[in-house]
């Protein structure tokens, strides 16, 4: 078992499959695809409502009816019921194509032209197809189309240019339509009977009559490159919207034969699937760029604005941290987009904005992505000034500035930081102050500089007179840190000289040549260690106090990319161009888990907490978190993971946590199946010596216990319960608590006299309570000497029910006290007594037993006090509960002195 394990993927909005679109009620849902798995958006406000299982290949095909969708996976379709795979269909031999949901059937087509006809209404009876139809050779399907008021008839579109008309019912073509000698991508119906737009791959649209063959109109769009989307608006609006892929959704005027607007940059990739919400003036978009937008057409101009839009990176990730408390991470990309990610809640995940983007475009009019910014290299933050002014600071490949963002309102700041040098080159590191008014910048030419991030103002340069050009660095600026009281300044440069400078004077104070090329630097401000990864991809470790290398680690076959220190300083992680991840213990001085993924990791971040672990790959446009088994496992045995040689092969998270097979968190806590990495929830229960464990209960369970008194008397009622209205004469009733009317059951006068006798005797009067069940666990529970069954019955109880079974046992008279073995209230005691002892020896659910100890002496303290039988036990209970809260007490003092002198020590 290695440390961490694969969770899950964030950032995923959509691939390169066509959406499917299904409207339930008031409500229109979205399908997307996002590579091995599928997702259901609420097209209300955009929001994540399911994710699929985690398929075996990528998804080419997809297609929703009702609670069913519908996956093409290879050559086999995968059938889900909500979230769960309930069937797989496997009758094609070659990759499927197309998916078409049809009425109660689906629709299946391969690249060899086999459609398959499913029904899955009754899904166990109908595993294989009802249907199937060969499609000629020379007819390559690329698109699947019904036909309004066409009974079991649909549409197919060929790469040749052609398309014919089949019956679904009879298997039998029922004409071809020559076409117009261009593929076809798409085909859609309108709103009016027997039309039909279709678009080609020569950029051109043509909206057919296929009741006559006849071609109606058609368009040429501006654009180069194939038609790849199409939508008609039914809300009365004669337009048609097409995508191409080029990213620019036209607007088609089918009166006036005309353009009628273009949405220029809709989206930075190719459209895949476009759709007009029924009787809305409202598109729906997505593209190969992972993203889906929502345009409305609400202006007077008919022009459409951005409503609402969901999406992640389009390019791979070049820098991820961590922020804040570990909920929400930063992420920069090569797309030019700075991101908060949201571990939590995705609906929170949102790009940072770099002041009205669009706008600012259209009006000059050039692309957006000439104005945007250049993709972040490095970037740094500082929480603590978030709600006064810009936390975090940012460099930007091949620009000679750092730029600073109000992460509290995720935007971009009004200061630019640029260095006061003469010669101007990139910036390529920059760090903040531990206290945040502080940022700092190192150039490629060697210069470092600080700001004040409140005014932006600079606050003078480090200068080293030992080096030629006045700098700080003879050669590029590879890191800069400061530590936590703002004392000194550390940086490292390419050519392998740390340096440690005065914080305040900015006076150079020692120096350090490591003899090889540093490509990545990380430093911890609580042990004031420094890592450096070098060109030779050796891990040196520093004392910037004594200025002098502590530790040393090799293993790195390849360039290392990323280093990231644990929050506690006990662990360093580190990652490589070979693929590996490696854990390294810095108290020990060797490593102690290493794992390999397919795919290299570019950057990685562990969260303060040490529980998930956030990493970047290559050609990768997600981030991946996986968590920490070590925390949550209760081993502290470091030998158990990877040894030094051992490294284990693992796959990277997928953006579902389910198998294909069904619910893995239903199948952990009913105990079938065994966590991830061979943990099982009984290594949770593990017993560390003289410490307690908790119930777990919400508190408010076990106070209330202790507090029923004042409960009652605030629950009092104000008012005498009023009279029941009488039931007529005929119909006999008995009293109730409630005050309302119960009629009694019809029974024979037999009965009655029976249930008379029951009653009578005072002996079983005095026996019915021990027919309970509280008495009957505690009863089987002693008698085998395991509790288990019975704590968990108490448990789930509530306070005034166990309140009433204690008082069950309270004696109320006094005429057999001297035969007290004769009592069964006094042997129900001792039993309780009992089990307390054990409890408390065991030192389980500690809170809650101690809550209904206190509830069973405020009521029977008087009766123990008397029986010798019980002040037996009661005395054994005594000296028991007195050595545990002496050794709870004992050990919470040396705890509590040992974080003084920790909190001491920082400072």
């Amino acid at each position: 078992m290695g440390i961490f394990e694969p969770f899950r993927a964030l950032g995923y909005i959509t691939a390169g499959v066509p959406f499917s679109v299904q409207r339930r009620g008031t409500e229109t849902f979205v399908t997307v695809s996002v590579g091995k798995a599928w997702q259901i958006y609420d097209c209300a406000k955009l929001t994540l409502v399911l994710v699929g299982p985690q398929l075996p290949k990528k998804i080419r095909a997809l297609a929703s009816c009702g609670d069913y969708t519908f996956a093409a996976v290879g050559s086999d379709i995968s059938v889900c019921r909500r979230a769960h795979q309930v069937a797989t269909w496997s009758s094609h031999k070659e990759k499927i194509n197309l998916l078409f949901s049809f009425g109660d059937h689906i629709l299946s087509v391969d690249v060899k032209g086999n459609l398959f006809i499913w029904a899955f209404k009754e899904l166990e009876q109908n595993l294989h197809p009802i249907g199937h139809i060969l499609l000629e050779e020379q007819f390559s399907p690329t698109c699947v189309m019904h036909p309004d008021t066409y009974l079991n008839k649909v549409i197919i579109g060929s790469q040749q240019g052609s398309f014919q008309l089949w019956n679904i019912s009879t298997q039998k073509k029922l004409y071809e339509f020559k076409g117009w000698n261009a593929s076809i991508h798409c085909c859609v119906p309108s709103p009016a009977l027997d039309v039909v737009a279709f678009g080609c791959s020569d950029g051109k649209i043509h909206v057919h009559n296929v009741r006559y063959d006849e071609e109606i109109v058609s368009f040429s769009q501006s654009t180069r490159g194939a038609v790849t989307a199409l939508s008609f608006r039914t809300d009365g609006e004669p337009l048609l919207a097409s995508g191409g892929s080029s990213g620019v959704v036209s607007i088609w005027n089918l009166e006036k034969k005309r353009l009628h607007s273009v949405i220029r940059e809709a989206h930075d990739g190719s459209i895949i699937s476009l759709h007009f919400f029924t009787n809305e003036p409202v598109l729906m978009s997505s593209a190969d760029d992972n993203s889906i937008k929502m345009w409305i057409f609400d202006s007077s101009d008919g022009e459409a604005r951005l409503l609402r839009f969901r999406s992640g990176h389009s390019a791979p990730p070049l820098c991820i941290r961590f922020y804040g408390n570990g909920t929400r991470i930063l992420s920069a990309g090569q797309d030019r987009a700075f991101r908060l990610f949201s571990v939590i809640q995705d609906q929170q995940s949102r790009e940072l904005s770099q002041h009205h983007i669009s706008k600012r475009a259209k009006k000059l009019r050039v692309k957006e992505e000439e104005i945007k910014l250049k993709p972040v290299i490095a970037f740094d933050f500082a929480e603590i000034r978030e709600r006064d002014w810009c936390n975090v600071v940012t460099c930007h490949m091949d620009t000679s500035r750092a730029y600073v963002w109000r992460l509290q309102s995720f935007v971009l700041g009004e200061h630019i930081l640029t260095p006061s040098t003469d010669n101007q080159t990139p910036v390529k590191a920059c760090a903040i102050s531990a206290c945040g008014n502080f940022a700092f910048i190192g150039t490629q030419g060697g210069w470092i500089e600080r700001f004040n991030l409140q005014s932006g103002i600079s606050r003078g340069s480090y200068v080293d007179t030992s080096e030629a050009g006045c700098c700080a660095h003879g050669g590029e600026v590879i890191g800069i840190a400061c530590d936590a009281t703002n004392s000194k300044m550390i940086s490292a440069g390419y050519h392998g000289d740390i340096k440690v400078w005065n914080f305040k004077g900015r006076e150079l104070t020692s120096r350090l040549d490591i003899g090889h090329s540093i490509l990545k630097f990380v430093y911890h401000r609580t042990n004031g260690l420094l890592a450096t990864a070098g060109i030779d991809m050796v891990l040196r470790l520093f004392d910037v106090v004594a200025l002098r290398m502590v530790r040393k680690f090799e293993g790195h076959k390849d360039r290392i990319t990323d280093l990231c220190f644990s929050e506690d300083g006990k662990w360093l992680l580190s990652s490589s161009m070979d693929g590996s991840l490696r854990v390294w213990d810095v108290i020990l001085g060797r490593q102690i888990d290493a794992i390999n993924v397919a795919i290299s990791i570019t950057a990685l971040s562990l969260s303060p907490s040490m529980d998930v672990l956030v990493t970047s790959h290559v050609d990768q446009n997600g981030v991946y978190l996986w968590v920490n088994q070590a925390l949550f496992s209760g081993s502290s045995n470091i030998h158990s993971y990877s040894s030094e040689k051992e490294v284990m092969m693992l796959k990277i998270p997928s953006v579902s946590s389910r198998n294909p097979s069904g619910d893995d968190e239903t199948d952990y806590l009913k105990g079938n199946v065994p966590m991830p990495g061979g943990t099982d929830f009984s290594m949770f229960n593990v017993q560390i010596p003289n410490l307690v464990t908790l119930s777990l209960l919400p508190r408010s369970q076990w106070q209330s216990l202790t507090k029923l008194d004042i409960i009652k008397a605030r629950n009092k009622p104000i008012e005498p319960p009023k009279k029941p209205e009488k039931a007529p004469f005929f119909l006999p009733s008995t009293p109730s608590l409630s005050g309302d009317i119960i009629f009694k059951a019809h029974s024979s006068a037999v009965d009655e006299e029976k249930e008379a006798k029951v009653d009578a005797p005072v002996q079983t009067k005095r026996n019915v309570y021990l027919s309970s069940r509280f008495l009957e666990l505690l009863q089987s529970c002693a008698e085998r000497g395991n509790y288990t069954a019975f704590t968990d019955y108490i448990k789930g109880l509530s306070p005034s029910t166990l309140d009433l079974e204690l008082h069950m046992l309270q004696i109320i008279d006094d005429e057999e006290m001297q035969r007290p073995e004769e009592r069964p209230e006094l042997h129900a005691m001792a039993l309780l007594l009992d089990y307390f002892i054990h409890e408390i020896s065991c030192k389980n659910n500690f809170e809650f037993i101690q809550a209904v100890i206190r509830l069973f002496l405020k009521i029977h303290g008087e009766t123990v006090r008397r029986q010798p039988t019980l002040q037996h036990k009661a005395k054994k209970l005594l000296e028991l509960q007195s050595s545990i809260w002496q050794r709870v007490d004992t050990l919470f003092q040396s705890t509590r002195c040992l974080v003084t002198f920790l909190s001491n020590s920082q400072f």
